[in-house]
Parts: C-alpha cells; structure tokens; sequence
C-alpha cells in the first residue's frame, strides 16, 4: 500500500512535468491524455488504496520515502500518511479534480495555450494531495504554498487582461497574510513542543499544554489565521470573488476540490489543538457564522452569474467553520464533500452558460435557457437545489442539517449559532433558486441550441447524481474524530426545511413568476445604495482601499527620492563613470596596447627593484 500512496500525488505531478518539458511538441489530443489521465490513474489508484486501506481494517499506512533537510533539531521526511481522513480526501481531490479534468479536454479545447493550462491543473492537484497527505506539518506547508502558487498561475491564465493579473495577484497577496501567521503557529509549536510530525505532535499536546493555556490559545488563533486566508473567511475574502477571472473550470477547482477546503482540512486534521483551545474553537465558530451571513447577504445582490456562486462558496465554507467550531468535526467534512458535488457541478454548468451566451456574465441579460439547453438546466437545477438544501432529496439538505443541528447543541451560544445557519440558509435557498429562475426561466433570449459532447455531458451527469444521492454516501471517520452529540430535535430537523422551502418560494415570488429586467433606476435612493453596497461584498475592498492601499502608496511615493535610493544611484553613476573610462582605452590601436602593456610591466617591476 505504501507505493500506492505515493502514486496518487506522484501521477499528476508527473503529469506537470510531461507537459511542462514535452508538452509542447504533443498535439492537443495528447495533451488532453497527459493531463486528464494523469489526474484519472491517480483516481483509480486512490480508489484502489481505498478498498485496501478499508479491508485491512482502517489502520494508518504511512510511507516513508526518504529524508528531506536536517538543521540543527529541525528536520522533515518525505513522508505520507493515510488515515480515514486523509482516504476522503483524496478520493474527492482526484475523482471531483478527475471530472473537471475531463470536461475541460472539451471546454477548452479552442484556447490556443492548452498545454500551460493542463500543467497547471496538474501541479495544482498535486500540491492539493501533498497537503492532505502529508505526515509532518513543513510536508503539508509545502502542500499550502503549492495550491496558493496554482492559484495566483490559474487565476491569471488569460494574463493578456490586465484585470486578470490583478485578480491573480489580489488571490496570491491576501491569501499570503494568512500563510504568515500560520508559518509563525507552526514555528511556535516547533518551539513548544521539538516536533514537526502531526500525529506525534497532537499525541504530546494535551501532556504539554493545559486547556485553554495562552500559548496553546495564541497557536490555535495563529493557526485559524492561516485558514481563513485561505478558505477565504472573514476578514480575508476578498480575494475570491474576484477570483472568477479564471477559466470556469478552474473555479470549479478552486471552490470545489481543492484550495479553498484547505483551512476547512487543516483545522479538521489539528483539532485535538483546538480542543485545548477553547476560546479559538469558539472564534473558528463565529467568525463562520459571520462569514456565512456576510457572504449570503453579498449574493444576494450580484449580477454575475459566477460571483454568485463565489459568494455562495464563502457562504458554504463559513458553515463548515461553524460545524468545526462547535465540535463537529465530521459534519464540516461531510459538508465539504458534497460542497465538492455541487459547486463543482454549478461552476461547470455555469461555465457552459457563459459559454452559450457568447462570454456574457450578467443574469439579467439571460432567460429562458431551459428550453434551449435542456441537459444543462436539468444537472444545473440539481447543484442548485444541493445548494440550497431541499429537504430529504439533495445531499447538502443531509450535510448542512448535521451542522445545523449541531450548532443547535452547542454548549455555548447554541442559540445564537443555530439562528444565524438557519438565516443564512434562507438566504442560500433565496439566492440559489433566483438565479435558476432568473437564467433558466421566461421567455429564451436565444433560440440557438446546446451542443456538448460526451466529454462535457458525462462529468456534469455524475455530479449531478452525486449532488442529489452524495449525502447516503458512508463516511467512516470514527477513528480520527471523538463522537459529537448533537441535537437530535424532530423540531429543529423541520424548521431547517421549511426554511429552505420559504427561501425557494420567495425566489419564485420575486424572480420566477414574472421577468425581472435588473434595472435599478427607479428605486428608491436609500435602497439603490443598499443594493450597491450588497453588490461590492459590503464595502471590505474599499475600506482595505482607505485602511491599507491608500496609506502605503502615498508612504511609497513620499519615499521615493529618500536618501537611501540616492546613495544607490551614486553607486551606480561611479560605476558607469569608471566603465566610460576603461571603455576608452579599447580604441583598437595597437601601439596604445603596447604601451599600456610596457606600463603595467615598469608598474610590477619597479616596486620589485625598489625594494
């Protein structure tokens, strides 16, 4: 089983290499083959390592290939390490990374730089599966800084658009605060505890640490910090929305399989550290909430078809800090999982959408598109209806119920928590269901028809099954995670599905019964700023704009002649001086060569002879 583990993250990285080095004499044929079925064999080998790891009895497999660096008491293997966890995960990075592989061979098959695009796709992927199967936590920050390395490559793929670039860099610059104060976590339990190992390490806390120690208090915060960097929670998600500047496929990766699910992952695979942490468990749970009710009401307002869904996966994320937050260790994962299902599934079908609408984004200027593109409405109103969680018939109805309920029986702010999930649940419903009414219903804008091939139809299909059966999928997880006791009320189980029902009922109230046009003209002041307001994501870029941007670029500027930039340019003008002179004496005259070569022999000897 060992060479097997090493397989699943050694397939697609070898897949980056083929297309990175030879990538360019393949056709596009081949490279479809290098990149999708790289990330394919290493879905069937995680498949297979999944059967055996479950025959076997469960028991962890680590597969040691060699060491990486010593310094000092400092040191890191190239070690892997498979738990119940560590198999779910990697059995969604590499089937959900597998489809989107799949259907961008189709999507993408006109982009003229399909080679670098697969490469990175590949590497992405890779980097993905490094972190959540990494033994020791400077393995698994190699794994992190990889997908943030991806991302900001992935983002800005059509770099040739300037606000793409911006995008790219946007995603690479925030998400780096996070990976600061998570390095500094990781060197502080170096500090406290002589270990880089995880399951060494989260064996010796609880003898190390007591709970709710301000050392093991700060750790946990720094630790939090670098998973809200990048999961893209409050106050560092900015960076998704504009995100979107991606490929379609490439935010269905993002959001669905890989970077984004990273801090959910982290804080899930740490948790007896937050379990002595109290207080930082409880900050993991409300800034969830917060996050949620944010991003939910952020959505509510946007145009754009994609930056719906990127709120909508700030939104989804902020549940599963709030299932982690409470102690629900397995509900966050399974949320993730079928997170994975339907927003992977709704990108891809909005990725289509955008596509059959010649490049248009706006919702507004859609409609009726059921008729014309049957296959895509049905698969894209079942990841809608995951979405927003309709009772007893989707998968995230089952997922999102088990966090819910289990804020519910929070010891602390139970109350509180349950309210705001099940608030923030109206609005998913609500905004979920506006836009499938928006875009899918009314009169057709166009009478052209769909037209995908098997490549597109068979990823979208699956997931679309996955989306509505994914929630009746067994995830053993007993012998990673403590038992958690949550509510069990008939009471609370209804109101959770009334609510997703009232939230689809007003969407077709509001947008489906009649043809909304979008126009904001006639409203009243007060709720055109609202609107406004809503639509930027509630002001946070224009207040990091005044807070940050402003105050560094006006310091930068007033900088810019100091005294230390003026000694560098002294340097500079001595040395092209001195390079003017010297340049002079080539001046291909060979009696002034033999007399500087006269001069410099007199110049030799006649210290010789002096002395």
């Amino acid at each position: 089983m060992e060479l097997l583990l090493w397989l699943i993250p050694l397939l697609p990285l070898a897949g980056f290499l083929v297309l990175a080095v030879a990538g360019a004499r393949l056709p596009k044929a081949g490279v479809a083959v290098v990149g999708a079925g790289s990330v394919g064999l290493a879905a069937l080998t995680a498949a297979l390592l999944a059967a055996l790891f479950y025959n076997a009895g469960s028991d962890p497999v680590i597969a040691r290939l060699g060491p990486w660096f010593r310094a000092g008491d400092l040191s890191a293997d190239f070690t892997l390490y498979l738990d119940q966890l560590a198999v779910i995960m990697t059995l969604v990075i590499t089937g959900v990374g597998f489809l989107i592989h799949a259907f961008s061979t189709e999507f993408m098959a006109d982009e003229a730089d399909y080679r670098r695009y697969f490469a990175y796709l590949n590497l992405f992927v890779a980097a993905m599966l490094m972190l959540v199967l990494a033994d020791n936590l400077v393995l698994l920050f190699l794994g992190w800084e990889g997908v943030g390395l991806c991302s900001y490559l992935l983002i800005g793929y059509w770099h040739r658009d300037p606000a793409n670039g911006y995008a790219a860099r946007k995603a690479f610059v925030v998400t780096r605060i996070g990976d600061v104060a998570l390095l500094l976590g990781l060197f502080l339990l170096f500090v406290e505890l002589g270990e880089f190992s995880i399951q060494p390490l989260l064996a010796g806390a609880p003898l190390y640490f007591e709970s709710g120690a301000a050392r093991m208090e700060l750790i946990a915060f720094l630790i939090l910090g670098g998973a809200v960097g990048k999961s893209a929670q409050l106050p560092l998600q900015v960076w998704l929305p504009d995100a979107m500047a991606g490929p379609s496929p490439v935010s269905a990766l993002i959001h669905a399989a890989t970077m984004v699910t990273a801090g959910v992952y982290l804080i899930a695979r740490l948790h007896p550290l937050f379990e002595l942490a109290p207080v930082a468990q409880m900050m993991v749970a409300l800034v969830g909430l917060a996050t949620l009710l944010v991003a939910a009401w952020a959505a509510l307002s946007q145009r754009d078809i994609k930056r719906i869904l990127a709120y909508s996966t700030i939104s989804q994320i902020g549940y599963m800090f709030l299932a982690l937050g409470v102690g629900a260790w397995g509900a966050a994962i399974f949320h993730l999982v079928t997170h994975a299902f339907f927003k992977a599934l709704l990108f891809l079908g909005a990725g289509r959408v955008i596509e059959h609408m010649h490049h248009e984004h706006d919702i507004f200027r859609m409609g009726g598109l059921r008729r014309v593109m049957p296959f895509t409405f049905g698969v894209f109103l079942a990841g809608a209806a995951s979405l927003a969680a309709v009772p007893w018939l989707t998968a995230g109805f089952y997922s999102k119920d088990q966090i819910l309920l289990a804020a519910a029986g929070a010891p602390e702010l139970g109350t509180l928590l349950f309210a705001g999930g099940v608030i923030g649940a109206l609005m998913t419903a609500f905004y979920s269901f506006r836009l499938v009414f928006t875009v899918f219903f009314g009169e057709p804008v166009t009478q052209e028809r769909e037209h995908a091939g098997w490549r597109i139809q068979a990823p979208l299909a699956l997931l679309g099954v996955l989306s509505i059966a994914g929630g009746l999928i067994p995830l053993p997880l007993e012998q990673v995670f403590p038992d958690h006791h949550a509510s069990h009320a008939l009471g609370l189980v209804l109101l959770a599905a009334g609510v997703a029902l009232a939230g689809i009922a007003l969407a077709w109230w509001t947008h489906g019964r009649r043809r909304p046009t979008g126009e904001t003209a006639n409203w009243p002041l007060w709720r055109r700023g609202l609107d406004r307001w809503q639509a930027s994501g509630l002001g946070f870029d224009a207040v990091y704009g005044v807070l940050v941007e402003t105050p560094f670029n006006t310091t930068a500027r007033a900088l810019r002649g100091e005294i230390v930039d003026r000694a560098v340019a002294l340097v500079i003008a001595v040395n092209q001086g001195l390079n003017a002179l010297t340049a002079r004496l080539q001046n291909g005259r060979i009696r002034h060569y033999a007399l500087g070569v006269v001069l410099g022999v007199l110049a030799l000897l006649i210290p010789v002879v002096w002395l």
